[in-house]
This record gives structure tokens, sequence and C-alpha cells, in this order.
């Protein structure tokens, strides 16, 4: 429809974005009954005078082979130009697999009013009006879009969603520049610009359930299971669950099905599965039998016991503590995963383990006082206005 972009806009954005450095962008997908998201429009606002001047928005159809999409992929793969995104970990995966290219200067608004004493993984809407008393009218936010043509509607709805992203970032700048945190949120983005949605059959195989408790040779069959759904799944355009679930992989692993009658006395396979799929299951386990084991690589990870609960509760507490005090998000510090590590690590006598909490700007805010805590040579206390304090001991 013509309220979609041509490849003539896509180039001019692109201009404009050098000329500014700066490039709004979000995106509209669908992920229901696909092996993977589908990508179904990309919203792009540039200022057109910056500082000052007006945005142009567009929104460009990925489904249309006829577009272009090559201009937008040089701009993001550029590093002299900041790509502006709020929540853009699946926004990033679809344009980096759609695209063919990187991200290398983006500035997520949603972690970044984590550093800038807003709440944890804020929606856009919530953001505009906390930053710039604006407020949307949202009216088609659950629609199909990937059906064609769209309506006026729907390409407006997706234009609201970039109309004010490159303002609410320089608030947020200027917010932080301040606090002088601007360079703590543009790290967090740089990890962030390198997700990925490209599905990895060696991470999807270390993931699966009990896969650790089989024997080498049971291990080598549950991989190339793993194989055979991703290209099932794939070739036929289904999500991975829809072909064979992953307790119904393990299972199938375990037992070594060489017939169909004994396939069907495992749990957690359908007759349709069975029907469509059961001799290629069958096929698969006999390849698996054929290939090397897989032994399991390292040794298990410590497991907590009772008496670490309270401990773990007493770390996430001083983390919390110390957050409210820094104004910051408590999910940018740490997350139980990463305490419970720590504890653990503590426990058992070994060295701090790699985690977020203990690196950078995070140890000096509370990494460091956290060791200390769990070495018995800090307490924590609550005082008369109900706030945690840190004492030394």
């Amino acid at each position: 429809m013509s309220d979609l972009a041509t490849s003539a806009d896509v180039t001019a954005l692109a201009d404009l974005a050098h000329a500014s450095g700066r490039l709004g962008i979000d995106t509209e997908f669908m992920g229901e009954g696909r092996y993977q998201t589908l990508l179904c429009l990309v919203q792009l606002a540039v200022e057109t005078d910056p500082p000052d001047g007006d945005v142009r928005i567009e929104v460009l159809d990925p489904l249309d082979d006829a577009l272009d999409l090559s201009p937008l992929a040089a701009v993001l793969a550029d590093p002299t130009i900041e790509i502006v995104m709020h929540a853009g970990r699946q926004d990033v995966a679809l344009l980096r697999r759609v695209c063919q290219t990187q991200v290398t200067n983006l500035f997520d608004t949603q972690l970044a009013a984590g550093f800038a004493g807003l709440r944890a993984q804020l929606g856009y809407e919530a953001l505009l009006h906390e930053l710039l008393g604006v407020r949307l009218q949202k009216s088609a936010s659950f629609t199909r879009w990937d059906a064609r043509p769209l309506s006026s509607e729907q390409v407006e709805y997706a234009r609201d969603d970039v109309r004010h992203i490159l303002q609410a970032a320089s608030e947020l700048q200027e917010r932080l520049r301040a606090r002088g945190r601007l360079d703590w949120a543009r790290e967090e983005c740089v990890a962030l610009a390198s997700t990925t949605d490209e599905r990895d059959a060696d991470t999807i195989f270390a993931r699966l359930p009990r896969v650790n408790s089989l024997d080498p040779k049971l291990r080598a069959i549950a991989r190339e299971l793993v194989v055979w759904r991703e290209e099932t799944g794939r070739a036929q355009d289904r999500p991975i669950p829809s072909v064979l679930s992953d307790a119904a992989l393990v299972e199938i692993a375990k037992r070594r099905p060489s017939q169909m009658a004994q396939l069907e006395q495992i749990r957690g396979i359908n007759d349709s599965t069975l029907r469509r799929r059961g001799r290629a299951i069958l096929d698969a386990v006999q390849r698996g039998r054929s290939r090397p084991p897989i032994p399991v690589d390292g040794e298990r990870p410590a497991q907590p016991d009772a008496l670490d609960a309270p401990v773990i509760a007493l770390s996430e507490a001083l983390v919390r503590a110390r957050a409210l005090e820094e104004e910051l998000a408590y999910e940018l510090i740490a997350a139980r995963a990463d305490l419970q590590r720590i504890v653990l690590a503590m426990r058992d006598g070994n060295p701090p383990p790699d985690v977020r909490t203990l690196r950078g700007w995070r140890r000096e805010v509370v990494g460091d006082e956290l060791l200390e805590l769990l070495n018995g040579r800090r307490a924590l206390t609550v005082g008369p206005d109900r706030h945690v304090a840190v004492a030394e001991r």
C-alpha cells in the first residue's frame, strides 16, 4: 500500500541517518506457528535537521521481495551511526538475520532507563509518559502483522512506535550523563547488540533436560535427534515443540527404539507425530547409534542445599539495598542465579565465579562488598527508617 516505504525511501533514510548520526528503529513480527519468528514490518525514524528538526518516519515491508534493504543493513553495521531501540533484543536478532548484517552502535532505551532511576523493563508507553509526558493511542497492538494488505490503522500504529523514540533517547542520555552512567548503559548495549535467534544444534543439545545423565552412546542418539528435529522444523516451518518435545526426545534416546511398536510405547509422542514422523524418528535413532559417543564435558556444577537458601537471600538483600541507594534497577546488577553461584563458590572455598555481579561497574557498586559479607566481614542491619544498612564487623 502507498503508506509503506519504497526502496528509494530506504536509501533516503539511510542518507539522513549518515547525516544526523542516529536512527530510531522498531519492528513488528509474528512468531506463532513458525520455526523462526517472521519479521513483518520495520519502522524507521530519522531527524531531518538535528538536533531540533522534524523527524521523518518510514514503515518498511520486509515481506516485499522488491524492497531493497541493503541501505538499512549498511546503516546498522556503521559504528558512526547510533541505532536507537526500545527493548530491542528481538529486534536486533531479527534484523541481523533478515538483513544479514551486524548492529554495532546500539542504544536501548529500556535498558538505559534502568540506569536512570526508572523501573526495570519499563514498557515503551510508560517510558514516554514518564520522560516526555506523551501518551500513545494503541489500537492495533494485537494484530496479524503478516497479513497483507495492511490497513492504514496498522501502519499508523507502527509509525507511532518510533515517533518519539529519538527524543526519549536524548532525554535519557542527558540524565545518564548527569549521573555519570552513560558509559555504563552503553557497555550493556554492546552485549545486547550481539543477540541472535539463530539455532545452534550443540547449544540446543546441551540444554536438553537430563541429557547429562545419559550414557555417552545415548547422548550421541539424542544429538542426532536434535539435528533431525531442527531440519524438520526448518523445512516445514513448524515450531520445534510441535515436531517433538524435549522430554520425548530424551526418552527416545534413552530407549533407542528400532521398531514402531517400541516407539509407540514412549509417552509424549501423539498419534499424529507417530503417523507423520515415526519412521523419520527411527531413522534418526539408527543414525545416532553409528555416531561417536559424546561424553559429558567438565564437572557437574555445585548444587545448593537447605543451608544455602538464607545466605542467598541475605546476598540478595544487600544487592537490592545498594540498587535502591544508587537508583539502579536491581535486575541490571544481579540475577538469583548469579548470587547462587557466588554463594556456592564461597561455601566450597573456590575462587569467586566469573559472573556479571563481580565485573566492572557492578563490582564497584556492590560486588566487593558482597564478597566481604560472605566472608563475614560485613553485617546487615535494619535501621529505624526501614533501610538496610551495611556495617563492618
